[in-house]
């Protein structure tokens, strides 16, 4: 199992717009062969910042079934819009 984390800085006021946007497109993601789970999280002191964990089977799950499929370009023409800068991602595994 791998770990993605991806850090979103969201443009001030549109927060609730990308919550929006962010449940119209988890079905996206759910449909991707190698999906296990996600959860979005939303920052206490800074609520502009959102931070996405889905677990997935593999990297290549990831990086191939997801970012290398039509439903990539779907997720990120949704929630993309309200973004403040590119998120930060990056995968970690279990120790």
């Amino acid at each position: 199992m791998v770990l993605e984390i991806a850090q979103f800085e969201i443009i001030p006021g549109q927060e609730d717009a990308f919550a929006a946007a962010y449940a119209q497109a988890r079905h996206l993601l759910e449909a991707t062969d190698g999906f296990l789970s996600v959860r979005m999280t939303r920052g206490v002191e800074s609520p502009s910042r959102f931070v996405l964990l889905v677990e997935w089977a593999t990297v290549a799950a990831h990086e191939e079934n997801f970012r290398g499929s039509e439903r990539f370009g779907q997720w990120r023409a949704l929630i993309g819009p309200h973004f403040a800068a590119p998120p930060a991602v990056e995968h970690f595994a279990d120790l």
